[in-house]
């Protein structure tokens, strides 16, 4: 089965830059989603981005104009590229992708954002 690694979290301040990466084991088809959900202490998962052939991405509106995700198909691997984080936006942020109708998740980054 497909595993999904992730890196990139750790501390950022408040206003900071961080990127996030994962990398799928196996090829993941370009017309299948990859993306990024995260859940923040005591509120459900969310989808923060998304990206997939043929698609613009995705994002959720709160993040819309300071995230950026790409993909690199021959990496297998998609990016989340986090500008101007706001305190609220502290989550464990977790890798996605739906494969053989399947989903798989990563095991999750944590992102703190120090005020």
């Amino acid at each position: 089965q497909v595993q999904l690694v992730q890196s990139g979290g750790g501390l950022v301040p408040a206003g900071g830059s961080l990127t996030l990466s994962c990398a799928a084991s196996e090829t993941i088809f370009s017309s299948n989603w990859m993306g990024w959900y995260r859940q923040a202490p005591g509120r459900q998962r969310e989808l923060v981005a998304r990206i997939r052939r043929g698609r613009d991405p995705d994002y959720l509106v709160s993040v819309y104009g300071r995230f950026t995700i790409s993909r690199d198909n021959a990496k297998k691997t998609v990016y989340l590229q986090m500008n101007r984080l706001e305190p609220d936006y502290t989550a464990v942020y977790y890798c996605h992708t739906r494969h053989w109708g399947i989903d798989r998740w990563g095991p999750g980054n944590q992102v703190p954002l120090s005020s």
